[in-house]
């Protein structure tokens, strides 16, 4: 029998999971990741010149992220961090995609490419955050969480002295600690939705959380840190609205009703540095929808109990299936590289069970922190929705109003949104939403923003260039140095 050719996309839990169970599986295997080192956010570490002496201070689960860590050093992986898979084509009917790479970091210059043809891709791209906008947004001093967790994890810098933590999820509570840990002053940390509809969501089939006793020590440690560092912790509250003079100053913090429409009179304001928002995220779809997989009605990578795509060949796991944790995108992980490389079942029957609980905590996660469908409220006639275009509010609404733009696309052609740089990574769902909202459509049509041929920027002289045909001897494999 020969050995299979096992491509992974992205290095973060769900991705080192998988090289390992491929690798284990007898397949050959090629791990890319557009970052410099594996870990994905969750793994985030200080880079090697910081020559940290303890790095496991800074990680969850560090002995088994060190272990799938160094399976990229086995001589059937070759490890390609900073490149980028910016487009896949469909090779033949029946097969995996062809997986068009780009070597070198995204600011570089003349990256050559590269393509792979694999006999199974594992798809592990990971989320962005999602932030819904509200006036003041776009002001410097105001990240996502995510951002500003990279920085304090990655970088050992803090966003800020006087710093406020919103917006809705667990999440919020992580990005608290690796603040404070980093040294920054972290004033509030608001979760905007009530503890009833959080305890609802919670609560609902109690029996099923005992397959989440890590997440329950995780959840008290950060809440420990709290405690200790005196970080005030408030639910039902929402930042509504960030001022300054050329950057953050100041936030309008109010009290909202579940549906997150505001309570008059509640509002106060806040002197800050910065402001750090989550509103949950949303999966990186762009390859998942180029490779032609089907998606729930959630908006997530539709998957069967092995982790395969309705694509031929391609599997997925991770945060791109549901937003579940990094427990979850291990188990998927383990159970898409095995069945990737042509593995029997029983060997992974435990991850298949993990990965399925994983499904189900995923769910609980959005019934127990959803978004309010009044946030469009906060917003005014120059809120600004698009940042790269600067389209408005307004003029979103004035677009979506027109008889003749029922259309998703026509309006995005209208008023510019998720036309700019960010090809509506950050706005297109916002966009969709507001647009629905002002036609009074509640099952308006999705958009999908996602769907583009070129998943990644790529400048027209590299795609003028002709490209190499790859192979695991094209690059050095992973040095014992840089695990």
């Amino acid at each position: 029998m020969a050995v299979r050719q096992v491509a992974v996309v992205g290095a973060g839990p769900a991705g080192l999971a998988a090289a390992e169970a491929a690798l284990s599986a007898g397949a050959t295997v090629t791990v890319i990741e557009s970052a410099e080192q594996p870990g994905g956010q969750y793994h985030r570490m200080l880079p090697r010149a910081y020559q940290a002496t303890h790095p496991q201070r800074l990680q969850h689960h560090w002995r088994a992220f060190e272990r799938r860590r160094r399976a990229l050093l086995h001589p059937d992986c070759t490890w390609w961090p900073e490149c980028t898979v910016w487009a896949l084509e469909q090779a033949e009917p029946g097969m995996p995609p062809r997986v068009h790479v780009l070597d070198g970091s995204v600011d570089g210059t003349g990256r050559p490419r590269r393509v792979l043809e694999p006999d199974a891709l594992v798809l592990a791209t990971g989320v962005h955050d999602r932030v819904l906008p509200f006036p003041g947004w776009e002001l410097p001093g105001v990240f996502t969480a995510g951002a500003a967790q990279a920085l304090a994890k990655g970088e050992r810098v803090v966003v800020g002295d006087r710093v406020v933590i919103a917006g809705t999820g667990p999440f919020l509570l992580p990005v608290a600690a690796s603040l404070t840990e980093a040294g920054a002053g972290v004033l509030a940390v608001l979760e905007a939705n009530r503890p009833a509809t959080v305890l609802r969501g919670w609560a609902s089939r109690p029996w099923e959380l005992a397959a989440q006793v890590g997440k329950a020590a995780e959840l008290a440690e950060y809440v420990v840190g709290q405690v200790r560092h005196k970080v005030p912790y408030a639910m039902g509250q929402a930042v509504i609205e960030a001022r300054g003079d050329g950057r953050v100053e100041e936030v309008v913090i109010a009290r909202v009703d579940p549906d997150w429409s505001v309570i008059a009179g509640s509002e106060r304001t806040l002197a800050v540095d910065a402001l750090c928002v989550s509103h949950g995220f949303s999966p990186q779809l762009e390859l998942p929808m180029a490779a032609g997989c089907a998606l729930t009605a959630a908006g997530f990578v539709e998957v069967d109990e092995d982790q395969r795509c309705s694509a031929p060949g391609v599997y997925a796991a991770g945060e791109i299936t549901g937003i579940a944790g990094a427990p979850a995108a291990v188990a998927e992980g383990t159970v898409a590289g095995w069945f990737a490389a042509g593995g029997a079942p029983a060997a992974v029957s435990a991850a298949r069970r993990r990965a399925a609980a994983g499904r189900a905590f995923a769910r609980r996660l959005a019934r127990a922190h959803p978004i309010g469908t009044a946030w469009p409220d906060w917003l005014r006639e120059q809120t600004v929705v698009c940042r790269c275009e600067e389209t408005t509010y307004a003029a979103l609404c004035r677009a979506a109003g027109a008889p003749t733009r029922e259309d998703p696309r026509a309006v995005r052609l209208a008023t510019r949104a998720g036309l700019g740089p960010c090809q509506a990574r950050i706005c297109g769902q916002t966009v969709t939403e507001i647009t629905a909202r002002a036609r009074e459509q509640a099952d308006a049509p999705r958009a999908e923003p996602h769907r583009r041929p070129i998943a990644q920027p790529i400048r027209l002289g590299e795609l003028a260039a002709p490209a190499a045909q790859a192979g695991p001897s094209d690059r050095p494999n992973m040095k014992e140095s840089e695990s």
